[in-house]
């Protein structure tokens, strides 16, 4: 994804029994953050964060998904445990994951593995691409995020 893409057009199911299509999302800004596992420590805190200014982003028209490869089940947990007010996009498949280029070499205690890199994505109400941000460290980033919404 470059700025100035347009959102891939994939449908995949999401909490709340439904299937989102990003691509078909009209008037409305979209976040779109991928996280690489539910419930784990910096994961929630970063939902948690996108949850708290939840009001904020929806008064300047602006939706909110999380995205990561956990099951609809793992992510309905999440959610009616943090009271998400916003939707989790489940990618087993990678589909989306892969469209965003998230998907990045991890070392964790010595061990390599393919994991999600924690990224952010923001689209304006006309679909595109206008900001992104990669490997990105939970303290501040949801304010940032705020900030580049509210300058649209």
């Amino acid at each position: 994804m470059n700025i100035g893409d347009k959102a891939p057009k994939l449908s995949l199911l999401a909490t709340g029994d439904q299937s989102i299509d990003l691509s078909k999302i009209k008037n409305k800004n979209i976040i779109v953050y991928f996280y690489p596992k539910d419930s784990t420590p910096g994961c929630t805190t970063e939902g948690q964060n996108f949850r708290d200014n939840y009001k904020k982003f929806s008064s300047l028209d602006t939706l909110i998904f999380g995205v990561s490869r956990d099951s609809i089940k793992s992510h309905e947990r999440f959610k009616e445990k943090q009271d998400f007010p916003f939707d989790l996009i489940s990618d087993t498949d990678e589909l989306l994951c892969n469209a965003f280029d998230v998907i990045k070499l991890k070392k964790l205690y010595g061990k390599e593995y393919m994991g999600i890199e924690r990224s952010t994505f923001l689209f304006d109400k006309k679909g595109k691409l206008v900001n992104q941000w990669r490997k990105i460290k939970v303290k501040g980033h949801v304010d940032l995020v705020l900030e580049a919404v509210g300058d649209l």
